[in-house]
């Protein structure tokens, strides 16, 4: 009887998510190639198997992975791509490429952050930019910080898609002995989602770091669930259990954990750091920086009632007092 043939997969990132994906790929029969943009990491990882930058216990395995500088040839020959850069890079990162270098190809959004500017999903970007079509798109979700991951701390993701088969055909990948994957055919509440959760943890680590504690905090998760809820069903109206842990499961593990990098950015503009020394003292983007921008500007069409979504623009935006703020905050929450 013949072996199943191996799916043959491009990774596109260098950092920690990015990472952990590898090392989940690597338990079943993937081969894949990892673009990374920095040479040098590139080279580290071809001779000592680890990333140096990011989650460096996480062993690659070389029979397994193959390192790529170049992005069109990392593209060849694979059926599926991951896209594993801050929102903020994935223009750059795809440069260069056409809509022939996507053809016939399932494109994965690993990413919870918009592109700035165009206040776009990263699934629409990608779509308008390379005419991927939705139902070839998918998106990676869930309560699962990589931290955990190269732990092998047993973990859980959902897997949105349109199209259901695609769904599934992405969870079966991204399923193994520490991870379970589930399709969900809500693509766009589960993106929106995403994106929110890293806004709350914003506000949730900027309250921490002015001092609120357990009890407010809790108001505050249980007050932003119905603020997500809200303006996803304005945004993309459609049945959806909200109480999922592709939501709410994702929402709670950013706004508490200390791995959470939006929550740490917040705490660190709560203590009185500026935006740029908060930025210089992390080594990640913390996407809801700019995510909270963009809600808010898409917002305008909508108008939908976001009390927290309006504190965290107007402390990283508009230059409010983060006390001043978030004492404004406490009166509107419930």
């Amino acid at each position: 009887m013949k072996s199943q043939q191996p799916t043959r997969l491009t990774m596109v990132g260098g950092g920690s998510w990015a990472t952990a994906l590898i090392k989940i790929l690597s338990e079943n029969n993937v081969l894949i190639k990892w673009w990374l943009r920095s040479k040098a990491d590139a080279d580290h990882i071809r001779q000592f198997h680890h990333n140096k930058s990011y989650l460096s216990d996480v062993q690659i395995n070389p029979r397994k992975v193959k390192i790529c500088t170049k992005i069109r040839d990392a593209f060849k020959d694979s059926d599926y791509i991951i896209l594993a850069v801050p929102a903020a890079f994935v223009g750059d990162a795809l440069g260069g490429l056409e809509a022939r270098d996507f053809a016939g190809k399932c494109v994965i959004s690993a990413i919870k952050g918009m592109i700035p500017e165009k206040n776009q999903l990263v699934t629409d970007w990608v779509s308008d930019q390379y005419g991927v079509p939705t139902s070839r798109m998918a998106v990676i979700a869930g309560p699962c910080h990589a931290e955990e991951v190269a732990l092998e701390k047993q973990s859980y993701l959902t897997i949105g898609s349109t199209d259901l088969d695609c769904a599934d055909e992405v969870a079966q990948l991204l399923t193994c002995r520490f991870v379970q994957a589930s399709p969900l055919a809500d693509i766009y509440g589960i993106e929106y989602s995403a994106v929110m959760k890293n806004i709350i943890a914003l506000a949730s680590g900027i309250t921490r770091g002015i001092g609120y504690g357990d009890n407010f905090q809790a108001v505050l998760v249980s007050n932003a669930m119905q603020e997500i809820k809200r303006f996803v069903d304005a945004v993309y109206p459609q049945h959806r259990d909200l109480s999922g842990s592709a939501y709410l499961g994702d929402l709670l593990v950013t706004a508490y954990s200390p791995f959470s990098r939006n929550r740490t950015f917040g705490t660190l503009i709560g203590r009185g750091y500026t935006i740029q020394s908060a930025q210089a003292e992390m080594n990640m983007i913390a996407e809801g920086y700019y995510a909270v921008k963009s809600i808010h500007a898409i917002n305008r069409q909508y108008k939908v009632d976001m009390p927290i979504v309006e504190a965290v623009y107007n402390v990283l935006y508009e230059r409010a007092s983060p006390v001043t703020e978030m004492k404004a905050l406490q009166q509107k929450l419930k």
